[in-house]
């Protein structure tokens, strides 16, 4: 029989990033039972590398070691090496990486673990330079240290208790608490608590939070000063968020050419980011440049969010409609190429005035920002100030740099492209779908349509709408992996995001369905809690919960808020009480660290406050309300659309199964034939109104 260690398998998996070390000499492994089964058979540790395709250090350690003969003949001779993409197996990165954090301090990508044949990890870290970098041990002298002492027994024996230990440290973060039901849900305190945490942390002169680099978009926190101050008033809190809008939109974190934002900034003025382009990041943040439109009218901001979608359409969008996941860092073999400048390249372009004004405006200078005295464009000058300075109209300017700018994306057009991985990934996408529905309701009714093709994507490839499961990802005509939370919760939250964007009961029924399944696979009634991967996966070496907010929300969060808002479109339906019992279970830890905790923290205000609700009794939503509902900022407030007689209800409720109207719907038809809409907050509801401005009176006055 041939051993599958024998050779590298790789070519035969469908992700991009396993696909880029499918040429390497070292006799890579995809995370399967066939390469599980060998190093339990052989008594072999793992060597276990987790990545993703638009990882910069990930590229380096492949091309340092990884393309090594050396370094793959101790490899393959000692290890079963095993190349997991972190985007396709979030579970498995999730258990090692917060091994990796809790041991070392620190963590990131590539993670780099060595294992038992059973999966404990007994030696782990990140990147490892091929030979010794001052502090950091040499990755080809690690792998003949760890072989030496795997082969001696008494090292060996002290490695598997090491493992041991390790892996308890993953299930204390992912154990409940002891579930005696007794345990109260947070209340509004911890919410104000997590406001006076992020205000402590906020960078008051670069804004962002922390006082150093490298600064991450923390999209949570943004969103929980924009609703403490629209609660509030807080000056300090809508301060702080629209001031890291302004520095991220200004910075070289977005881009200023394409639309789009970069996945971070290497320093703490905002100035050189790490260019890879993943989907979320475009995702995440949109939303909060409008809600920061509509308060503060800022035509700035909707000018990111036009650029950042029609990037996202341009560039992530597959041609029947779902949305591509990341752009790498790296144009060719540079990181970061495709982006940068000299004034040379822009003169070579420009004549003046437009060349010295495109210079001056975004900081363009022979020194430069970047490597090689190349420059980050990063916004520099306002245009009054080139206005005054160089003599000029501020529309002459205005004029100037459009065109400049136009000349310059096309030339930017001829460089070496970024590569781009084309998973498409369910919760990603519900994601994007959420942004698209967002900027449908504030901006233009036509961006609902990219949100509708993107939601029949998924739901046409990765959704078996029978059994409710979903498939994690498609790619090349073919999709694979088992859904997990933050598929489910995403891509519900932006099915019903649509549904109260275009008031289509279609994606509503998506949303449903996709809750059932969290319900029935996710949600364990023993242990109060709802789990990262389905009762019926891959048992791995503990289960894990995503509690805490990262690069994306947290999906128990989203999952738990989730059930809140669709608790009052089933009748009779128990999601409230299982967001209770969630947020019950874990409230030790949100009142311990709620800013860590942003999403849980955020569906148990939900939860305690009842949440709000704008139900419209109408065929179609008036136009002056649509205007109305776009201006205001009304966070938390679910947009709960129905037809406005009984008949059409029934419609309705026949399309989606529902044996009778659920309470967001029964008894509220429209008032004599004209729009009629029904606010509630906190369980209680204002009389029918037939205009809209007196209903949001009533909101604001019982919040």
């Amino acid at each position: 029989m041939t051993d599958p260690l024998s050779r590298n398998r790789l070519a035969e998996e469908g992700s991009p990033y396993l696909s880029q070390h499918e040429d390497n000499p070292v006799n890579w492994q995809p995370w399967d039972d066939t390469a599980l089964d060998a190093a339990k058979e052989q008594n072999k540790p793992i060597f276990l590398s987790i990545g993703y395709s638009a990882c910069h250090w990930c590229h380096v350690m492949e091309e340092e070691s990884f393309e090594d003969e050396a370094v793959a003949q101790r490899l393959n001779e000692n290890f079963v090496p095993i190349k997991v993409d972190r985007e396709e197996r979030p579970d498995i990165d999730s258990i090692y990486m917060t091994i990796c954090q809790r041991v070392t301090g620190r963590g990131g990508w590539p993670l780099s673990a060595w294992l038992t044949p059973d999966g404990k990890p007994f030696y782990i870290g990140t990147y490892f330079p091929k030979e010794p970098q001052g502090q950091m041990p040499g990755f080809l002298d690690l792998l003949a240290k760890i072989s030496d002492s795997w082969s001696d027994p008494d090292d060996r024996s002290e490695m598997k208790q090491r493992a041991e230990q390790w892996i308890d440290t993953a299930r204390d973060k992912y154990d409940t608490p002891t579930h005696d039901g007794d345990s109260e849900v947070p209340g509004d305190d911890t919410l104000d608590t997590a406001v006076r945490t992020a205000l402590r942390s906020f960078d008051d002169e670069y804004g962002g939070f922390g006082s150093d680099g490298p600064k991450f978009p923390q999209p949570g926190r943004i969103d929980l000063l924009l609703r403490a101050a629209s609660r509030s008033g807080s000056d300090d809190a809508l301060s702080a968020a629209t001031t890291t809008l302004d520095a991220m939109a200004d910075g070289g974190m977005y881009d200023q050419l394409g639309g789009g934002f970069h996945r971070y900034a290497t320093d703490r003025e905002w100035t050189v980011p790490h260019f890879e382009k993943m989907l979320y990041d475009n995702a995440g943040l949109p939303p909060l440049y409008l809600a920061g439109d509509q308060l503060t009218d800022s035509e700035r901001y909707t000018e990111v969010v036009a650029e950042t979608l029609e990037f996202v359409e341009r560039e992530l969008t597959h041609p029947d409609g779902g949305f591509f996941s990341t752009l790498d860092a790296r144009s060719g073999d540079e990181e970061g190429s495709f982006y940068v400048w000299t004034p040379e390249d822009v003169h070579d372009l420009l004549d003046d005035p437009a060349a010295t004004l495109f210079c001056e405006r975004y900081g363009v200078t022979d020194a430069g920002n970047f490597e090689r005295g190349t420059t980050v464009l990063n916004v520099s000058a306002t245009v009054d100030e080139l206005a005054d300075a160089h003599d000029l109209e501020i529309e002459e300017v205005e004029a100037e740099l459009d065109a400049a700018r136009e000349t310059l994306f096309d030339a930017r057009e001829e460089r070496t492209r970024p590569p781009r991985d084309e998973k498409v990934l369910a919760g990603w996408n519900g994601m994007m779908i959420s942004a698209y529905a967002s900027a449908a309701r504030v901006l233009d009714a036509d961006y609902a349509e990219p949100a509708r093709n993107a939601l029949d994507f998924v739901t046409e490839h990765l959704l078996d709408s029978d059994a409710g499961r979903l498939q994690r990802r498609f790619i090349d005509g073919e999709a694979a992996g088992e859904g997990y939370l933050e598929d489910y919760a995403f891509l519900a939250r932006g099915a019903f995001d649509l549904y109260q964007a275009t008031g289509d009961p279609e994606p509503l029924g998506v949303a449903l369905d996709l809750a059932d399944t969290i319900v029935a696979e996710f949600y364990d009634a023993d242990d109060g809690t709802i789990y990262f991967t389905p009762e019926s996966g891959e048992e791995l070496v503990t289960r894990p919960q995503e509690l805490t907010d990262s690069s994306t929300p947290s999906s128990l969060g989203a999952a738990t808020d989730l059930l809140c808002v669709l608790d009052g479109f089933v009748a009779d339906a128990d999601y409230r009480e299982i967001a209770g019992d969630v947020l019950a279970t874990h409230a030790d830890r949100i009142t311990g660290n709620p800013l860590q905790h942003v999403s849980l923290t955020l569906a148990a205000d939900r939860y305690t406050n009842g949440g709000a609700e704008l139900t419209i009794a109408a065929d179609e939503l008036p136009d002056d309300w649509r205007t109305t509902l776009a201006d205001r900022y009304l966070p938390g407030v679910t947009l709960a659309h129905r037809p406005p007689t009984e008949d059409g209800l029934q419609d309705w409720l026949d399309e989606l199964e529902l044996g009778s109207a659920p309470p967001v719907w029964a008894d509220r038809n429209a008032d004599g034939g004209e729009p009629t809409v029904y606010a509630c907050e906190s369980f209680t509801c204002s009389p029918p109104q037939t205009e809209l401005e007196p209903a949001l009176e009533w909101l604001s006055e019982n919040r």
